[in-house]
């Protein structure tokens, strides 16, 4: 008889969700490490340092767009700001929705369509943070590609519903109140304009879902053909 000795009590996350999370968990340790003088002097300053490198400018960006001179370093900005934050409670707060999120996304979609929406997240929520003419303020973390999971997350359960469910909209519930955290916390203590990647993130992770997720483009497709 089996008693269930050899089944897990926690499943396991998917590969692709820790190969996401794990930038972000080795650079906080070498900040905190570098934070203590541990590792000389000068690595005191290595967030300042590595945000300055690899975070996204929008200005920078916008003249390169207006001059046509585009740099490698530069478009790798589009990606890396994701994975460097701003202090250990912003890099906590990311892991755990990628963790959380990517593991409820990542038992549906295969490990490389997980990644897809996380990157393809990421640079969109920039490049449209870039459009935005009022934009100064340097991006940094991994929100917008997290947003993209909860998009991803977002689509699962509205497919789940399927369509003509009266309480298919509720598949937007967390998206909704995030939105609503947002608001109050904008009301509260202000709020920078990074809210435009992170929301775009989001919007980007439900469309590339449509793409990259099993059977997703094969019901996009019925669905036009019906129309």
């Amino acid at each position: 008889m089996h008693h269930g000795h050899d089944e897990q009590p926690l499943n396991p996350l998917p590969t692709v969700v820790w190969l996401l999370a794990a930038p972000i968990i080795v650079t906080e340790i070498l900040f905190a490490l570098g934070g203590t003088g541990a590792l000389g002097p000068q690595a005191m300053g290595w967030r300042l340092a590595i945000l300055g490198q690899l975070g996204f400018d929008p200005a920078g960006f916008r003249q390169m767009a207006e001059i046509g001179l585009w740099s490698v370093p530069d478009l790798a900005r589009l990606v890396s700001y994701a994975f460097v934050h701003l202090s250990l409670t912003h890099a906590a707060m990311v892991v755990v929705f990628i963790l959380a999120i990517g593991k409820f996304v990542g038992e549906v979609f295969p490990g490389w369509a997980v990644a897809a929406v996380f990157l393809g997240s990421t640079v969109t929520g920039a490049l449209v943070y870039a459009l935005m003419p009022f934009t100064q303020m340097m991006l940094i973390g991994g929100y917008p590609g997290a947003y993209g999971l909860i998009g991803a997350f977002t689509w699962v359960l509205w497919m789940r519903l399927g369509p003509g469910n009266p309480v298919r909209m509720r598949a937007f519930s967390l998206i909704g109140m995030l939105a609503g955290i947002q608001l109050l916390f904008g009301a509260l203590f202000g709020i920078g304009p990074d809210w435009i990647a992170e929301f775009s993130g989001f919007g980007a992770g439900f469309l590339i879902s449509f793409f990259v997720a099993p059977g997703g483009w094969r019901h996009l497709l019925h669905k036009l053909r019906k129309r």
